[in-house]
Formats: C-alpha cells, sequence, structure tokens
C-alpha cells in the first residue's frame, strides 16, 4: 500500500471512484468513499478528488449521500467554482420525494462557508420552513439562522422573520424550539425574541410536549414576560407547578428561577417555591457528575442566603467524599458550617476534624478555619479541638490553628483567656509567614496575658536576619511595641534591637519606616505612644452577632441559575464583609475609608426607571481631551455650593464609592479650581468638568459649576436621552454635608 499523505494514494482514490466496473458495484463503490473521509479525517488533503465526490452524491443510499455531503462541506471553501456544481446537486436533492434526503440537502447546503451563498440557499430555505415533513422544517429554521450569520450586517428579512414567529405554533415541538433559537440569534440587536402574551400561554400550554433540554430553554425565554395582573400570574404558576418537581435538575432550577421572577411581589410563594424544590437541589448535590454536583452546591448556598435553615435537616448530605475533588469538599464545608445547630454541632465538628488530617495542606487549613467560624458560637467545644489538632505537631495545622485562634479572639472577647493559656502552653511555632503574623498579633495584643510571650518573642528578634518577609517584620515590630507598653521591664532590651536593626540595617524601606515611625513616637514619650498603638479593648461581655441575616431574595434571583454562582462572583455581602474584616491588620485600614454612600438616579418624568452608573474601563487622558474637545456640551449649571474642603486623594475616594471616576484634580489653593471626572451609564458615556465660579461673575459666588457632556458608547446608544431629564445625585458623606445633583437635560 503506498505511504499515507503521499500522491500516490490520491491517484489510487481517483482511478477507482472514476473505473465503470467500481461504480455498477454499490458496496466496493461505497468503500472507496468511506476511504476518502477516513483519509479526510486523518488529515490527508484529498481535495483533488472533489468532482468524482460530487458525481457519487447521485445515489438513493442515504448513507452514502452523507458521506459526500460530509466530503463536500469540508472543501467547499478549498474549491469554490467547482462548489458551485455540488450547490446544484444539493438545490435539486431539496426537492427529492424522500423527506430524509430533502432534509440532509437544506442541512449540508446551509454549512458552506462560502461568500454569495445567501442567493442559493434563501429559495430552499423558505420552501423548507413550509415543508410537509417536520425533519425538514426542523432543518430549515436553523438554516435561517445560519444563513443570517453568513451576512450579519445586512438588514434583517422580515418575511422569513415573519415565517418563524408563525412556526411557533407548528405541532412539532422540535420546530418550535429552534424557533425561538433561531429569532433569538437573527434579532439579537434588536434585544432578541418579543414573548408577548399569547407567546408566552402557548408555550407554557406546549411544555409538556418538550423534552428536558427544550422545556429549560423555554422556561429560560419566559423569563422575559411579566403577567398583567394576579389571576394571569397565579394560572401560570399552576401550569409550572408540577415542573419544580422534574427529575431533571436542569428543569426544576429554571422552573423555581422563572417562579422567584414572576412571584417577586409574593414572598411566601417564593418561599413556597423554594421548600418545594429543596428535593431537586438536594439530588443534584449528590449527582455522579462533578461538574453537575458542584453547581448544584453552589446553587444551594444561594438559596441558603434567604432560607438559612431550608437544608438543616439534610446537613448529613454535604458530609464529604474521600474520593471528591478538593472543590467540592470546600463547599461542603462552607455549608456545612452555615448549617450547624444545637442538635446537630457534635456530629458537625466531629466530621470537621475528620478532615483536619487530611493530606492536602489547603483542605485540612479550610476545615480548621470552619471549626474557628463555628467556634464563634460554640466556643468551648471547638476550643478543645482545636489544643487537640497543636498536639500533633504538623507546621500546617499548626499555623491553622494559630490564625483560627487569632480570629476567634477579635470575634470572641470572651474566648481570649483560653485561647491566651493554649497559646501559652504551645511550644511549636508556626513556620509560614501568616501563621508568624497571626501568633505576633496575639502576643502583641494579649501579651500581659501569655507568661511566655517575652521570650517566645525575642526568639523572633534574635532570628530577624534570616527573616524573608516584611510583612513578619512589620508585624514583629507592632507587637514589640505593644509588649514594651504592657511589660516594659521584661521587652525593653529587645526592643531597642530590634528598632536598631530595622532602622540601620533593614533594607526594606516599608520596615525601616515603621521601626522609625515608633522610635520617633517613643521619644514623644509612652503616654502618647499608647495613644497611637493601642486601641480600645473589646468588652469580653460582648459576643458577635451569630446566624446569617435572611437577605431578600430579589438580592440574588437574577444570578440564580446562570454562571454567576459558580464564578464567585454571586458572593454573599456578609461573607464578604466577614473576609476583609477577618485580617487585624487589615481593619485600621478599613476604617480610614468613606462610609460608602448609594447613589441615586432616577428620572422625574418616569419614576419607575432606574439608572445605575458603572466605573467601566478607565480613559486615558488623551482619550478624555479629544472626546472633550470634540463633543458639546450638554448641559451647564451652577450647582450653588462651594466646593468641597477635602484633600482630593479624600475627595477621589468619595466619588469611587458611587461609582465615578476622577480623572484629574487641580491643586486645593488653585484659582480657579478644576476636576475633570466621568462615568458610565448603561451604553452612555458621560463627561464633566467641576469648576469653582469666577468671583467676578454675578451669581457665581464661588459655587461650582458643572459642565456635562455625554458621548455613546457604540452606535446602539439610549434612544432619545437628550430629550428626558435624568438625575445624577452625588452624596459625600464624609467629605463634605452638602448633596451636589447634576441634572442633564
Amino acid at each position: 500500500m503506498p505511504y499515507l499523505g503521499s500522491e500516490e494514494v490520491v491517484k489510487e482514490l481517483r482511478r477507482a471512484l472514476s473505473n465503470p466496473n467500481v461504480q455498477a458495484d454499490r458496496l466496493r463503490y461505497k468503500n472507496y468513499i468511506t476511504k476518502v473521509i477516513r483519509y479526510m479525517t486523518q488529515g490527508l488533503d484529498v481535495s483533488a478528488l472533489f468532482m468524482d465526490m460530487v458525481k457519487a452524491s447521485a445515489t438513493v443510499d442515504i448513507v452514502q449521500k452523507k458521506l459526500v455531503y460530509l466530503y463536500m462541506c469540508t472543501y467547499a471553501s478549498d474549491k469554490p467554482d467547482l462548489a458551485l456544481l455540488a450547490i446544484n446537486t444539493l438545490r435539486k436533492d431539496c426537492a427529492d420525494p424522500n423527506p430524509m434526503v430533502r432534509g440532509l440537502a437544506l442541512r449540508n447546503m446551509c454549512n458552506f462557508r462560502m461568500p454569495g451563498m445567501t442567493e442559493y440557499i434563501e429559495q430552499p430555505i423558505v420552501a423548507g420552513l413550509r415543508d410537509k415533513a417536520s425533519y425538514v422544517r426542523r432543518v430549515a429554521v436553523l438554516g435561517c439562522a445560519k444563513m443570517h450569520s453568513l451576512q450579519p450586517n445586512t438588514e434583517i428579512d422580515g418575511t422569513i422573520v415573519n415565517e418563524l414567529y408563525a412556526l411557533l405554533r407548528d405541532p412539532d415541538p422540535v420546530v418550535v424550539v429552534n424557533c425561538l433559537r433561531a429569532l433569538e440569534e437573527i434579532l439579537k440587536d434588536e434585544g432578541g425574541v418579543v414573548i408577548n402574551k399569547p407567546i408566552a400561554h402557548h408555550l407554557l400550554n406546549r411544555m409538556k410536549d418538550l423534552d428536558s433540554w427544550a422545556q429549560s430553554e423555554v422556561l429560560t425565554f419566559l423569563l422575559r414576560y411579566r403577567p398583567r395582573s394576579d389571576d394571569e400570574l397565579f394560572d401560570i404558576l399552576s401550569l409550572l407547578d408540577a415542573f419544580l418537581l422534574s427529575s431533571h435538575a436542569h428543569v426544576a432550577v429554571a422552573t423555581l428561577r422563572l417562579f422567584l421572577h414572576l412571584a417577586s411581589a409574593h414572598p411566601t410563594v417564593q418561599a413556597d417555591a423554594l421548600l418545594r424544590t429543596s428535593a431537586p437541589l438536594l439530588a443534584t448535590c449528590g449527582a455522579a457528575s462533578r461538574e453537575l454536583r458542584f453547581a448544584g452546591l453552589c446553587h444551594v448556598q444561594q438559596v441558603m442566603r434567604s432560607q438559612p435553615g431550608l437544608f438543616g435537616t439534610h446537613y448529613k448530605r454535604f458530609f464529604c467524599g474521600y474520593s471528591e475533588p478538593s472543590y467540592i469538599k470546600f463547599r461542603k464545608m462552607e455549608i456545612l458550617v452555615e448549617l450547624v445547630n444545637d442538635e446537630n454541632v457534635a456530629l458537625v465538628l466531629e466530621e470537621l476534624r475528620s478532615y483536619c488530617t487530611d493530606v492536602s495542606p489547603e483542605l485540612a487549613q479550610a476545615a480548621i478555619a470552619a471549626i474557628g467560624r463555628i467556634a464563634r458560637t460554640y466556643s468551648e467545644k471547638c476550643l478543645d479541638i482545636l489544643t487537640g489538632l497543636l498536639g500533633l505537631k504538623q507546621d500546617h495545622i499548626t499555623s491553622a490553628v494559630i490564625q483560627t485562634f487569632r480570629d476567634l479572639v477579635w470575634f470572641c472577647p470572651q474566648s481570649t483567656a483560653a485561647v491566651c493559656q493554649t497559646v501559652g502552653a504551645c511550644v511549636d511555632s508556626p513556620q509560614d509567614s501568616e501563621g508568624k503574623q497571626a501568633l505576633l498579633w496575639l502576643l502583641g495584643e494579649h501579651g500581659d496575658q501569655i507568661s511566655s510571650a517575652p521570650y517566645v518573642m525575642e526568639g523572633y528578634i534574635d532570628g530577624l536576619k534570616t527573616e524573608l518577609s516584611s510583612a513578619v517584620k512589620m508585624e514583629l515590630l507592632t507587637a514589640a511595641v505593644k509588649m514594651f507598653l504592657c511589660r516594659p521591664a521584661e521587652t525593653q532590651d529587645m526592643l531597642g534591637r530590634l528598632l536598631h536593626y530595622c532602622i540601620e540595617e533593614e533594607s526594606d524601606v516599608c520596615v525601616r519606616d515603621r521601626a522609625l515611625l515608633y522610635y520617633r513616637l517613643l521619644q514623644r514619650g509612652v503616654e502618647e505612644t499608647r495613644k497611637v498603638v493601642t486601641g480600645p479593648k473589646s468588652d469580653p461581655s460582648m459576643s458577635v452577632l451569630t446566624g446569617r441575616q435572611e437577605e431578600p431574595i430579589s438580592e440574588w434571583d437574577s444570578t440564580f441559575n446562570t454562571l454567576g454562582p459558580l464564578a464567585g462572583c454571586d458572593l454573599c455581602p456578609q461573607t464578604a464583609a466577614t473576609s476583609a474584616a477577618d485580617q487585624p491588620s487589615c481593619r485600621a485600614e478599613n476604617e480610614l475609608l468613606p462610609e460608602s454612600t448609594d447613589v441615586t438616579l432616577s428620572s422625574p418624568d418616569d419614576a419607575e426607571e432606574e439608572i445605575s452608573l458603572s466605573l467601566g474601563p478607565p480613559l486615558s487622558h488623551e482619550t478624555f481631551e479629544k472626546m472633550w474637545l470634540d463633543l458639546e456640551t450638554l448641559h451647564r449649571q451652577t450647582l450653588g455650593f462651594p466646593r468641597p474642603r477635602a484633600a482630593p486623594d479624600t475627595l477621589q475616594a468619595a466619588l469611587q464609592l458611587v461609582k465615578i471616576q476622577t480623572l484629574a484634580f487641580t491643586p486645593g489653593d488653585t484659582v480657579p479650581w478644576k476636576a475633570y471626572i466621568y462615568t458610565r451609564s448603561t451604553e452612555t458615556l458621560i463627561l464633566a468638568e467641576l469648576l469653582q465660579g469666577d468671583q467676578q461673575a454675578p451669581g457665581s459666588d464661588e459655587s461650582l459649576v458643572v459642565s456635562v457632556k455625554q458621548q455613546p458608547v457604540n452606535q446602539h446608544a439610549i434612544r432619545g436621552f437628550p430629550s428626558r431629564s435624568v438625575v445624577y445625585r452625588v452624596c459625600f458623606s464624609q467629605v463634605n454635608q452638602t448633596n451636589y445633583t447634576f441634572v442633564v437635560f
């Protein structure tokens, strides 16, 4: 046999395909066609056989036609001249008496990626939309979308759109779903397919005829319809009620999302829908597919934001399996922490304790952190477990336990004595930087309750030259100063050595600056240092609030049954706040930020319409300047208020909180004072200049003057935007008590 890839293979196949004796033997002829397809899939260029393969399409054998059609679609773009012959053959097959042949010919003709194909396939597609065979109609409907994708910038054919809307009432359910998908693709620039009342009711009545994936697709499209009355709403919910308990998880979840969307004004109905869908969600969490299991866990976390106790009796379903991947185990532990109560706390802690010795250090540390979060409510039981883990003398376990102790002391001051006693008895010190920082924070904050604190800290100071982490060095400086304030006799000498080394020999600028700060503070006196370094102590009688506050379902229903929960962008606000506050070194920085203030964006002409600002990608100075010079001023108004007297950094931080980005400020003492800012609203870019009014101008009185210009981001900008009033109210809560109102007409 000739070597694969040589020209001899193609020549041999050509001789065989053109041999009349081979053509007369249908089986041999079909075997040679199969060889051509096999060589084609293996990467051999057999495009030279195009004419012979086109001739082979003249057969009544469906299998042979499929093979030839596959070959034509593969090489049509390489042989555009010869492909015209194939198009004529396919158009002839579109009129074949056999509906299977008609459908195959139409489907493959739509797959030809060649310029000018629209004029050849338009007439067969229109004829296929009216074909008596349902298979041909299915292919023709999808062919409409393919035809549009060949020339996406051309004007949409209204005749085809009307035909597709009419086929939504086709007796074949697959044709109905294909019409929805095709219309969505063709009309995507105009917002997609329109779901009005007749279409919505028709789709609801046809739901039981669809397969599971078509049902999920239709339920997604029905999100666009809003019932006109409560009677209509409850009629729709009654039709959907049976699908909440569907054996297919994607159908049940899609139905639940539609329930939550339609019943947004009826919280009781939403709660009942969540309860009824708990069984399918739990079944998804135990699915054989890891991906499906992970998606189920993410959506369970979403539901628990509004109903934390919904899955409380099923907590054992979230115990980790030995062979499960780490990302599933992490999610299950997060859910277990939320499901802990007085009845199951012992079993949950015992389960988490078994995870603390897992071969994966990341999983073990996550389990220890989970026990630490439970300890905020059940301190005594968790402290016994954490203390026992220290006896294992594993570096990653010791580090995680010390970090958990630090967080526990911060959130639960009443556990300080027990934690300090345990830390004082611990002879092993953590080796990683995070564990060292946590231990040093405990020694500095509660060194008066840990008898061995100065001696442990002295070991860190003696080994400072070999320490590589700047964060550990800075934490050591802070802890040493705090220790000196409560135990000066034992700490004075080591603090002096530490400050001398950090000021004279340390190469890290941040560490050196921190040491200079503490040195100059100590020169001012102990009391001055105490005021700066030590903050107010927590009241041991107070404890952290436990349990998650129930959130409105409207906070998360828009991302339900999407990729949002899986990507982690749907993080619970309480969780995000806790994560940011869990690190003591970050708390002081967080307290310096201005208080966040909501920005109210509304239209006076339409009180129900809300316009939200977004930061979007930053603009360069050159882009802003060019657009500012090219655009005309949309509105100019004197606000009647003086400019804020805050520092530029503070004002910039306040503007950032309300989704307004700052391009440039002039210095505070400059006259006139200017600021250039910008933001985005939907698809419109808004540029503004804040200018301190000229004192000589009548009525200006040093008031701020705002000049606003707007630029559509693309050609599909908001129609009629300049013709209505839009109010942008920016509140500077920490900068100034004045509310500035920008009015754009």
